[in-house]
């Protein structure tokens, strides 16, 4: 499908992660992990930098050893067929791209976010949030409110969804046609996937994200729809220029 797109938003406050204060919790320690395009923020109760370098490793050289094996993993814009023999974030991915109908690319950085977050609780840790470019793997004790970034439209930071602790821990992922550099097909400025799986949530924000065609209602209410058809999924949120639409569990919240 051949759309015309906007241009992308590449602002400052985008490359330089500004986004990343309106996600920040007093009550947790800022951690930063970069390796080469993988780009983390680790909240937890301690420093955690030095293990997530070591797990964010891990699974780049997981992912790295089979795409040089595996190709078309690394471009298709498709499903591919489930590997058994794959590593353990790999058939991650696999899943969460034949769940949504996209490539399995798709669903990397929420799958690494949160393969690292579940590898963090592992040592120890109660409570951990692992942001990738605005993908998040979430695990606290309370509830949280997650401000959404919506890049030009004016409803950009003006809304948060309320994040309940029954859901956690959970993947709260999201494409946007319209900031970054993701491959997107869309023209939306936000569609935002809450689900149990990050690497889910990562992959179906991508499908619905192409789904959004422009910023009137009846289109974003169609994209709703399709959202209702992926299995799994907890809820959407879709902000394309002046408009939202939420589906199913999502608790919106006004920001000052």
């Amino acid at each position: 499908m051949n759309r015309e797109k906007r241009k992308k938003i590449s602002p400052s406050a985008y490359k330089k992660r500004d986004y990343r204060q309106v996600i920040a919790a007093d009550d947790l320690v800022s951690s930063f992990v970069t390796v080469k395009e993988t780009d983390l923020h680790i909240l937890a109760a301690l420093d955690s930098t030095e293990a997530g370098y070591h797990f964010v490793h891990r699974y780049r050289n997981q992912l790295e050893n089979y795409i040089t094996s595996h190709p078309d993993f690394l471009t298709a814009l498709v499903p591919l067929e489930y590997d058994t023999l794959a590593p353990p974030i790999v058939k991650s991915m696999l899943r969460a791209a034949a769940t949504a109908n996209v490539g399995p690319m798709a669903a990397v950085a929420g799958a690494i976010a949160e393969f690292v977050g579940r590898d963090l609780l592992g040592t120890g840790l109660l409570e951990v949030m692992v942001e990738n470019g605005g993908d998040i793997f979430l695990q606290r004790s309370k509830e949280c409110v997650a401000a959404i970034f919506a890049g030009r439209s004016p409803l950009n930071q003006k809304v948060g969804l309320r994040i309940l602790q029954k859901f956690m821990p959970v993947g709260l992922c999201t494409s946007s046609g319209t900031v970054g550099h993701s491959l997107s097909l869309g023209k939306a400025d936000s569609v935002t996937v809450l689900a149990p799986s990050a690497a889910l949530a990562d992959a179906a924000a991508t499908r619905l994200g192409n789904e959004v065609s422009g910023g009137d209602r009846k289109n974003i209410n169609e994209v709703l729809e399709i959202a209702k058809t992926i299995p799994g999924l907890l809820g959407v949120f879709i902000i394309c220029e002046k408009n939202m639409g939420g589906w199913g569990e999502i608790d919106l919240v006004e920001l000052s």
